[in-house]
């Protein structure tokens, strides 16, 4: 007979980095990879030949409360330090990350792992006098690839 299917919660995820003791975050944008589209013509077909091509990954961006933490300001300050140019070899600022998402339990449903990742940007927030919320910290992520980890 079969089984009803569980549907992963939105809400309940967590986030693990490399050298980033406070990984916790309100938001985390999708996981999206696109495969180009090769497409050419051969013997005067009207219909196209077509075959996957390279694959992009869209960014990742976090969102958190700003706390007195410096870890992801302090890795993209890494980052930047890299790109002026300052005698290193090997970038060492690049990091491997998981997003895991959780049950209602907290016990972990799946796992993605996201390779080489870097801060393209960092947003340590806005302020405004008039409003009742916390300062949101953001920081948007470049990285080669993801996959599922069974």
């Amino acid at each position: 007979m079969a089984q009803p299917r569980q549907f992963d919660q939105k809400w309940s995820f967590t986030v693990e980095i490399d050298d980033v003791e406070r990984a916790d975050f309100m938001t985390c944008s999708e996981l999206t990879v696109e495969a180009a589209e090769v497409a050419h013509w051969e013997g005067g077909s009207i219909i196209p030949k077509k075959a996957a091509g390279r694959l992009t990954f869209s960014d990742v961006t976090l969102e958190r409360g700003a706390t007195n933490d410096a870890d992801l300001y302090d890795w993209f300050v890494s980052t930047s330090n890299a790109a002026a140019g300052t005698g290193l070899a090997e970038p060492d600022y690049y990091r491997n990350l998981d997003i895991i998402c959780k049950d209602r339990d907290g016990s972990e449903l799946k796992r993605w792992r996201l390779y080489g990742a870097w801060p393209k940007t960092f947003t340590a927030g806005d302020w405004d006098n008039t409003a009742d919320e916390v300062v949101i910290e953001r920081v948007v992520l470049a990285f080669d690839r993801f996959e599922r980890i069974a």
